[in-house]
């Protein structure tokens, strides 16, 4: 219940407005965008606080993140440019004709130019992103800035494309439909306190504590877990040996980053072998260990997030499914 009360405050908080008829869209009185005819204007306003305005639905969208379009397209929206992390982790089958802006840690801004877009979806965690925002606002090509770490932060994102595009039973479908699987893993969550649990992220070069404020993290939260790193934020910055004894976890959740796979699985196996002490762990000695799946808890799980819950659930309290 909770959980859901945090999510109807969220979306009343989302300020979009669409019109496709003769009226006048609803945006705030100070904006210059009020005083000017309303025939398919669209507003809204973007993570970042920003507010924008455009004469009509876009038809033209750029996104520089591959889960964003996936986003766009679970709208019911078409993409004209996407970063190659479109087609490496999600696999999106796009026309031939879409533009590939290479990584979307440095997007190729003249090849953004050359697609023409009438609006581009950015992410402000990548600084290669926000260093192209002065030179779109001297292109005048509207940018929306959205942060998702959280299915909140998803379903506001959602709320706004599908406003865009006009299509709310998408709203419904890949948004709404999901919440319900998420609450049914949350009910699932037995009366008292939740297990302690160690949340890691592997990389080629080493491994580091994460707390909630990250995909996994937050799903953890919500299902009453107990991040050690949420209460000792050294851990943070060094995995100290003595912390993460005393707290000793119930369950130690790993997800991965980077291109390769084996080697941050092979970080993970050189961490558990580099101290005896690793295997006296209540977690490690009871096989409660788990490599979490990237595309659920690295990737931003999109329509998936009910996947992503439910196999927590599953793995912390049994099973999935509703009490």
């Amino acid at each position: 219940m909770k959980r859901l009360i945090a999510i109807l405050a969220a979306a009343m908080m989302l300020l979009t407005a669409c019109t496709s008829g003769g009226g006048s869209a609803s945006v705030p009185a100070a904006s210059a965008g009020a005083e000017q005819s309303a025939q398919g204007t669209c507003a809204f306003t973007d993570s970042l606080g920003n507010h924008i305005e455009l004469e009509q639905p876009p038809k033209r969208v750029a996104a520089l993140l591959g889960s964003y379009a996936e986003t766009w397209l679970l709208a019911g929206g078409e993409v004209v440019a996407v970063t190659q992390d479109a087609y490496d982790e999600r696999g999106l089958e796009l026309p031939k004709e879409t533009v590939n802006l290479g990584a979307n840690q440095q997007p190729d801004l003249e090849s953004l130019f050359a697609a023409e877009p009438d609006l581009v979806l950015l992410t402000p965690d990548l600084d290669g992103q926000m260093a192209l925002k002065d030179s779109l606002e001297a292109a005048g090509i509207p940018s929306a800035w959205f942060k998702v770490e959280t299915f909140a932060d998803y379903l506001n994102m959602l709320k706004i494309c599908t406003d865009l595009t006009g299509r709310s039973d998408l709203y419904q479908k890949n948004g709404l439909d999901i919440q319900s699987d998420i609450d049914a893993a949350i009910a699932s969550v037995p009366e008292g306190d939740g297990p302690s649990v160690l949340l890691l992220r592997a990389y080629s070069s080493g491994v580091r504590a994460k707390n909630s404020d990250n995909i996994a993290g937050a799903i953890l939260k919500d299902l009453g877990a107990k991040n050690i790193a949420d209460s000792d934020s050294r851990l943070l910055e060094d995995l100290q040996m003595e912390a993460i004894l005393a707290a000793d976890p119930e369950f130690i959740f790993v997800t991965t980053m980077g291109a390769s796979q084996e080697a941050a699985h092979k970080s993970l196996d050189e961490l558990l072998h580099s101290d005896p002490a690793w295997q006296t762990l209540t977690a490690v000695k009871e096989g409660r260990v788990d490599v979490l799946p990237k595309d659920l808890f690295h990737y931003k799980p999109n329509a998936r997030w009910g996947e992503s819950y439910q196999m927590l659930a599953e793995l912390m309290y049994g099973n999935g499914e509703t009490a």
